[in-house]
């Protein structure tokens, strides 16, 4: 089945320019008049006159700085490659073009783009969760617009969708309105789409009489009209319905004809995709410029952003300076008698005014830090922690070495959150298949907040359906992530209480198990007045200063992941009498499935061998907590500080492995692996980095990595990743 695309691509794409274009001012609208213009040769099937006029178009949007022009641009190239079967091009442009519709904040161009995004994922993909889930968004920002033309296509193309997954029920509502409203409409396209919805509807409720007389009407109108695409819609449909009642022999021709209809479609499509596939390669090839645009148009933005921050911090500096000078002044002219005493304040505040000028430069250069570096020490900090319980069994018991590993645990998890609500906001999280047992997980984060609920007299009781199934299919550390931290906000404001968390299977629809999770705590509650502000970013309501603080990220991080999960999070609290939040995520239990993915990432890592190891860090307290991990294993371990030294090791000793620190001076670690790579050394590379793994994925497999690790990492995860790599490359040799 095709999607309903008759007018749904609407203006669109200024793509990629020529590698040599005169770097002229153009007007905004020019550009859009070579984006109506590109529009035009699409619905005229004039692939190639389109994306050449929609790749200058975009070049000109993008130096503009036009993002509502970017979005447009994106939306035409998008459309031409779902006229020609590319849907996954079509779905990369048509979020590119979401991107930039949302900076522009044009709620006009959201709505076309998320019913194009419907149209693939219902008629091309077979998505159909995903399809009806954007048509939705387009009807709310249509409504919002006012705009009924659209909304009358996007209902359209709802009773399409939904009659196409056989839901027939939730499709007539659709239908009901389409059918009251056509008229308004004088468009020989949509007629013979409605008659022939209604014969699909009339069919499955075996009204066939009406089903019958809808349907030939659909055929006719189509017939006589010049869009040969309806046309095959509605003999496909007609001859399902004759196959349905049993008229094989009517079945049969109408079955030729519609794959008659088809050929002559496929045979216009299949001459203009020859006709476009030079211009392909440059959309490619400019993609991949436009790309480093966006990179750097972002980094411009944050260190502007910075300097201000930066310029306010000395202001402040100056103020409090000033402040200290004119004290400084008035004591003197107040205390003149007393010598003595004001030799002495004048020193004490000489000295506040240099804490107060080291503090403003630190101040400065927290500022100016990027945010993941942070990690590199705390990677020091864990990893001397737990080298410190391994030499010394009797700290193991310590309180205070296990606050010291609380607190850095606390301190990595502020940067983390920091991250990921950047992530989300950014729409680089993608929920993940993975297969996982939630009594096993539930009981982990139970033992994780075991810390926190001592430390308050809490008491932690968990209960797990034992309905659900023992194996689940989805993102299982995006759901723990969601569970740490509601049961972390509720030990922190519960005192000598109880945290209950609930796992209970409230329906099933085939495959699909909906698990509602409940956590409960009997503390102190939240006030009626505070309780919509609480998932606000930053926000903290009702604190005493024995309180604890933390950022006011993990429930805006709660509400924003389970948007992911197509979920919402309810809340119930009372002062005094203590809070209850609850949600439900929809998870899938395929034995097929589940086998296969444990196969997948299946690995054997039960060889005895002791391999040989090179570590290359510039920072000496990580580079000596790596190689105790390493030797823990009872692998053979070699160090360099630096890629030169690594590259003098490699040219007299073969290593197993190398571990490589990314951010070293002189050369970093993607040069080093570069320079590895051109010599002929195929050692297998791991990225041992401070970094966030997704923001250096790209240029780390561009330089030659085999694989990335974060720190601080598990002693574990390092392991398994050592071996996944080693035995990967044993057997491509």
């Amino acid at each position: 089945m095709f999607p309903f695309r008759i007018f749904l691509f609407f203006f669109t794409l200024s793509l990629f320019s020529q590698p040599r274009i005169e770097k002229t001012e153009v007007s905004s609208k020019e550009i859009l008049s070579s984006i109506k213009q590109a529009s035009q040769y699409l619905d005229e099937y004039k692939y190639e006159l389109s994306l050449s006029k929609a790749r200058i178009a975009l070049h000109q949007a993008f130096e503009s700085r036009n993002d509502l022009l970017v979005a447009k641009s994106y939306n035409v190239i998008a459309g031409n490659y779902e006229e020609l079967y590319e849907f996954k091009k079509a779905i990369l442009y048509y979020e590119k073009g979401l991107v930039y519709a949302n900076k522009a904040n044009n709620d006009t161009i959201k709505y076309k783009l998320y019913n194009n995004l419907g149209n693939v994922y219902c008629f091309e993909e077979k998505q159909f969760s995903k399809g009806l889930f954007y048509y939705q968004k387009s009807l709310k920002y249509s409504e919002r617009e006012g705009d009924f033309a659209q909304i009358y296509m996007t209902k359209l193309n709802l009773t399409w969708a939904y009659f196409d997954a056989n839901d027939f029920v939730k499709g007539k509502v659709y239908l009901d309105f389409i059918n009251k409203k056509y008229k308004g409409f004088d468009n020989e396209s949509y007629l013979v789409i409605i008659n022939m919805l209604n014969g699909m509807y009339y069919s499955a409720t075996k009204d066939f009489k009406k089903a019958e007389s809808y349907f030939i009407k659909s055929i006719n109108l189509a017939k006589n009209g010049n869009n040969k695409l309806d046309y095959s819609y509605a003999l496909d449909e007609y001859t399902k319905f004759l196959y349905h009642t049993g008229n094989y022999k009517e079945a049969y021709e109408n079955k030729a004809l519609f794959h008659k209809t088809l050929d002559e479609i496929d045979t216009k499509v299949r001459l203009n995709k020859a006709n476009v596939a030079g211009i392909t390669l440059e959309i490619d090839e400019y993609k991949r410029k436009i790309d480093e645009i966006e990179l750097k148009n972002n980094f411009q933005s944050q260190v502007l952003e910075k300097t201000k921050t930066i310029s306010i911090l000395l202001i402040i500096s100056l103020l409090i300076l000033l402040l200290l000078i004119y004290s400084l002044y008035r004591n003197f002219n107040l205390k003149k008698v007393k010598n003595l005493e004001l030799v002495r304040t004048n020193h004490e505040l000489v000295l506040a005014r240099e804490k107060a000028e080291v503090a403003s430069k630190l101040k400065s250069q927290f500022v100016s830090t990027i945010t993941h570096e942070l990690r590199t020490p705390l990677y020091g900090v864990i990893g001397i922690t737990n080298m410190l319980v391994d030499e010394h069994k009797e700290l193991s018991d310590s309180p205070h070495l296990k606050s010291l590993k609380f607190s850095a645990k606390y301190l990595l998890s502020l940067v983390n959150d920091v991250l990921q609500i950047n992530k989300i906001e950014e729409n680089r999280v993608v929920l993940e298949k993975m297969t996982f047992n939630i009594a096993d997980e539930i009981e982990f984060i139970k033992n994780t907040m075991a810390y926190l609920a001592q430390k308050h007299n809490n008491t932690i009781d968990v209960k797990v359906d034992t309905a659900i199934p023992e194996y689940l299919i989805g993102d299982k550390l995006r759901l723990s992530q969601i569970i740490i931290n509601l049961v972390s906000n509720a030990l922190k404001f519960t005192h000598n209480g109880e945290i209950k968390i609930r796992v209970n299977l409230v329906d099933v629809k085939e495959k699909l198990y909906f698990i509602e999770f409940t956590i409960e705590d009997n503390g102190a509650g939240i006030a009626e007045e505070n309780q919509e502000k609480i998932f606000d970013k930053f926000v903290q309501v009702s604190r005493k200063e024995i309180d604890y603080q933390g950022t006011g990220l993990g429930l805006s991080i709660v509400k924003q992941l389970l948007h992911l999960f197509n979920s919402t999070i309810y809340l119930k609290s009372e002062l005094g009498k203590g809070t209850t939040f609850n949600f439900t995520i929809a998870f899938e239990s395929d034995m097929a499935k589940t086998n296969s993915i444990i196969n997948n990432i299946n690995v054997d890592l039960s060889s005895s061998q002791i391999f040989n190891v090179l570590v290359v860090d510039d920072n000496k307290i990580n580079l000596l907590i790596t190689q105790k991990t390493i030797e823990k294993f009872n692998y053979k371990c070699s160090v360099a500080l630096s890629g030169q030294e690594a590259l003098a090791l490699l040219e007299v000793e073969k290593f197993d492995t190398i571990l490589m620190d990314i951010n070293m001076p002189v050369m970093n670690g993607f040069e080093t692996t570069k320079v590895i790579r051109e010599r002929g050394i195929k050692t297998p590379t791991i990225a041992l980095t401070a970094f966030d793994k997704e923001e250096i994925t790209e240029e780390a497999i561009s330089a030659g990595f085999n694989d990335i690790i974060s720190k601080p990492f598990d002693s574990k995860q390092l392991y398994k990743i050592i071996n996944e790599v080693i035995v990967k490359e044993s057997h491509l040799k």
